[in-house]
């Protein structure tokens, strides 16, 4: 079992506060030495195992020798082919599979949790990189072992969209505001839509916080898809109020207003929204390594469970969690719903943490059967596991 972690930025003159008054979807941000002595928190044949897992999301962009981009997907057998330079290896949400690379996400906790998607790790030959690019959502770069040129830019609606090879999409050359030598342990923070490029010196690794930022047809979709799911709004419209019209020809502003209010009810409704968008921002984007029992757990077996000290009670690496307390409070993971009463509040706090529980602390909830019923049904979701 990997040991758990805890990372804390070093601010410097900085702090939290000011850098979501300051930088925050605003401009881009370097601190040099973030993390003082940071190495990494995954090996480069380790992210190159997991490059070779068909249910993890990998890819290598390289440059040929004619400097023609080149786009590989995983899963990989090997790497010898792609020489010693030129090319990187990008692994999706290795979070979900690395422990320590999880723990990274605590760098950002002045930032709900909900907003995070994954954190992508990439190995780095020598001039190494994706070439020019934009984001559309948020992003921490935290430099591993190896050093690593970034330059970043303000957005540019004068940039144009380039396509050197179908599964790449770059930008045309920026006017760079940051243009700086990352080492281990620094951190670069790029807001959405602003144009960057990093180009390895050396071999290196590098930890990319990714943020989740749904665009507004994506959540309407996933809204829509709930009411077909579960029968809901199948009502139709209504206009018992009608008044007569000399122009039947025309759409009026009045029936306009009267049709989106009638498509807003359901959003605005105050039993439905707020559990639809806590299940839809919990559900992984990615592979998760799911712990189901092969035989479920009675509530028996848990409370068992809790009279050995040498186990753990831990969460599956990269499970998304949390709390909704509208319109009744409820712990949300993976989309999956546990209703929450006053007597199990802080035990569902405390998975909704996503923090490891000790024998000692899950002992102390057992006198509830509801808590105990609780864990078990976690445990039989393969949510949590026991170490």
């Amino acid at each position: 079992m990997e040991d758990n972690m805890t990372f804390a930025i070093n601010w410097g003159d900085l702090t939290p506060e000011q850098f979501l008054t300051e930088y925050w979807q605003k401009k881009p941000l370097l601190i040099k030495s973030a993390l003082p002595g940071f190495q990494g928190t995954i090996e480069a044949d380790e992210l190159a195992g997991l490059a070779m897992e068909q249910e993890i999301e990998s890819r290598i962009v390289a440059q040929d020798e004619q400097q023609q981009w080149q786009v590989s997907h995983g899963p990989f057998e090997s790497f010898e082919q792609f020489g010693e330079q030129n090319w990187t290896l990008l692994v999706q949400a290795v979070n979900n599979w690395s422990r320590q690379t999880n723990d990274l996400i605590s760098l950002i906790d002045f930032i709900p949790r909900w907003r995070i998607d994954d954190v992508m790790v990439s190995f780095s030959t020598p001039n190494g990189g994706v070439g020019p690019h934009l984001d559309q959502y948020d992003v921490f770069i935290l430099q591993g072992k190896g050093k690593r040129r970034w330059q970043v830019g303000l957005p540019d609606t004068t940039l144009a969209t380039q396509l050197p090879h179908p599964d790449l999409k770059q930008v045309s050359d920026f006017t760079p505001i940051i243009d700086e030598i990352t080492e281990a342990g620094d951190l670069l923070y790029i807001p959405p839509n602003h144009p960057h490029n990093g180009v390895s010196i050396e071999n290196s690794l590098n930890f990319s916080i990714g943020f989740q930022a749904p665009s507004s047809q994506d959540l309407w979709s996933g809204f829509a898809d709930q009411l077909i799911d579960n029968n809901i709004g199948e009502q139709r419209f209504g206009d018992q109020q009608r008044q007569t019209t000399n122009e039947p020809e025309i759409l009026a502003s009045d029936d306009i207003a009267a049709l989106k209010s009638f498509m807003l009810a359901e959003v605005n409704n105050e039993q439905l929204f707020p559990q639809f968008i806590a299940r839809y921002l919990t559900q992984s984007h990615h592979a998760l390594e799911l712990l189901i029992p092969m035989e479920p757990f009675t509530d028996e077996q848990v409370a068992g469970f809790t009279e050995d000290d040498s186990i753990q009670f831990l969460p599956v690496s990269g499970i998304k969690a949390l709390i909704c307390d509208q319109p009744d409070k409820n712990l949300f993971i993976n989309g999956d719903k546990f209703q929450l009463t006053d007597e199990t509040e802080e035990l569902g706090k405390l998975l909704a943490g996503s923090a490891p529980l000790t024998t000692k602390q899950a002992k102390s909830f057992m006198d509830s059967l509801k808590n105990n019923q609780l864990l078990t049904r976690v445990l039989n979701k393969g949510y949590w596991y026991i170490d």
